[in-house]
């Protein structure tokens, strides 16, 4: 016989959907309820206090309620997790509460389980393990960046490199943790904030990428997007496959109260996405044309002058294909389909947040649905994080050229970027120095939106060719 909690779900959804009618006029509904007492003996359907459900309609058994840090649409049934827990286990009559229950909140007990966690290994993920041809230009696709280094083979064969290039950021393919997945705190919301790489060598085509990651601090916040708040920071360490470093990054999450941050957000100035004119679409596809790859004309290092501006890189405007398109190169955090959805929301049942449909998704979709989006308090769906720090990346490397190395990218995300927004990338040398005779530059980088808010800040540093031969 199927499981309880599996004939519930049949059960509550038909009555969703046909609400109105009793079971006598409908005959599965009725036989679903027979086959459910049968597995569960005992139970009452129960209706909650004070809800008047559609005429004729039932609530069927009340499970007892679990705290899962899960929100349920208003008049949403029960939660997956709660029908989840239900199998096999004793039932009680505890009535389940039909108003959406709150978010968790950042609790001092959490936090201090949390905070005797720094320094220690934690598990990383993976989406793209080795780079390959396919895995490089897939991640070049997603973010949006043509420099023939990560696309034409033959090309990358004929630079000092003399293969197959992927872009720096490319490793966020290869760590969760370094793209923000966090541990701790469950139910909290966690906005990501920025990472800042340090790159030691590049990365080929054919490298197999290994990660060791560990908690490296967590500092408390007051922020005015979500009172309370903490800042929850990963190390990363990236090697080859002969066991040589790669890269060291950190990355960050603010992780924040989600009930609060959209109590907050109601008082806050009202956000609508852009709508564009088709003026506004013709001057950002001129902006596109009159992006500038250096390719294989070495930009020297002196010839570089402190002030100088880097050639702009335009990006969006931002919409569910741009997310998509990401998505497809970076795999995502929680993204799953079908029964892996389902074996992870049973692994992590604060990640199952019913839709409307009641169908259990993760708050990841904060990237695509904005009714979720404005849950955690943002007006509309917005991008990722990873995504805005890889543009910067592009910024850099078109700016450097073939024969330039990028050593380090800070970048913080200052604001969100919403449907319908558009990003220009900036950037301007800030200083340069000859020191081990090694020619390095230092440009201070930004991005703001159609609006003129500046919704990125950072640095980055570069290794240029000298014509003194270094």
């Amino acid at each position: 016989m199927a499981p309880p909690q599996l004939l519930h779900l049949c059960l509550v959804q038909s009555t969703v959907k046909e609400p109105g009618a009793g079971d006598r006029a409908h005959p599965f509904r009725h036989r679903l309820r027979q086959l459910l007492h049968q597995a569960a003996p005992g139970i009452e359907e129960q209706q909650h206090p004070g809800h008047s459900p559609h005429p004729g309609a039932s609530l069927g058994p009340s499970f007892p309620p679990v705290n899962t840090g899960v929100a349920t649409p208003g008049d949403a049934r029960l939660t997956w997790e709660c029908r989840r827990r239900a199998a096999g286990k004793a039932f009680d009559l505890e009535e389940l509460p039909m108003t959406t229950p709150a978010f968790p909140r950042i609790t001092d007990e959490a936090l201090e389980e949390l905070r005797r966690q720094i320094g220690m290994e934690v598990q990383d993920h993976f989406f793209v393990r080795v780079a390959t041809e396919d895995a490089i230009r897939n991640y070049a696709l997603g973010i949006g960046d043509p420099n023939p280094l990560w696309h034409d083979r033959e090309y990358a064969e004929r630079t000092r490199w003399g293969s197959l290039l992927a872009p720096p950021t490319f490793l966020y393919a290869t760590s969760r943790v370094a793209g923000g997945y966090v541990g701790g705190l469950p139910g909290v919301h966690a906005m990501f904030g920025g990472s800042h790489f340090r790159w030691r060598q590049p990365i080929r085509e054919g490298t197999r990428v290994s990660t060791r990651a560990r908690l490296k601090d967590l500092v408390l916040r007051e922020t005015r997007f979500a009172g309370r708040s903490v800042q929850q920071i990963y190390e990363v360490e990236f090697f080859d496959q002969d066991g040589q470093l790669l890269c060291v990054a950190d990355s960050w999450c603010f992780r924040t109260e989600r009930d609060t941050a959209r109590e907050r957000a109601k008082y806050g100035q009202s956000v609508s996405p852009h709508v564009y004119t088709d003026d506004e679409l013709r001057a950002i596809m001129e902006d596109y044309e009159r992006e500038v790859v250096r390719g294989v004309e070495p930009r020297y290092w002196e010839d570089v002058q402190v002030g100088e501006e880097l050639t702009p890189v335009v990006k969006g405007p931002m919409c569910p294909t741009t997310s998509i398109a990401f998505l497809l190169g970076w795999g995502g955090l929680y993204v799953r389909a079908h029964r892996f959805a389902f074996e992870q929301y049973r692994r992590h049942p604060a990640l199952a947040i019913p839709n409307a449909q009641n169908v259990p998704e993760p708050p990841e979709r904060v990237h695509w649905d904005s009714e979720m989006a404005r849950l955690v308090g943002v007006p509309a769906a917005y991008d990722y994080g990873p995504e805005r720090v890889s543009w910067m990346g592009h910024l850099m490397t078109n700016w450097v050229g073939d024969d330039g190395f990028l050593e380090e990218l800070y970048v913080e995300i200052r604001y969100h970027n919403i449907m319908g927004d558009t990003t220009w990338c900036k950037g301007r040398v800030a200083a340069k120095e000859m020191e081990g005779g090694i020619p390095r530059v230092r440009c201070d980088i930004w991005a703001h939106n159609q609006d003129g808010i500046v919704t990125v800040r950072g640095y980055a540093v570069a290794r240029l060719p000298s014509r003194q031969g270094s």
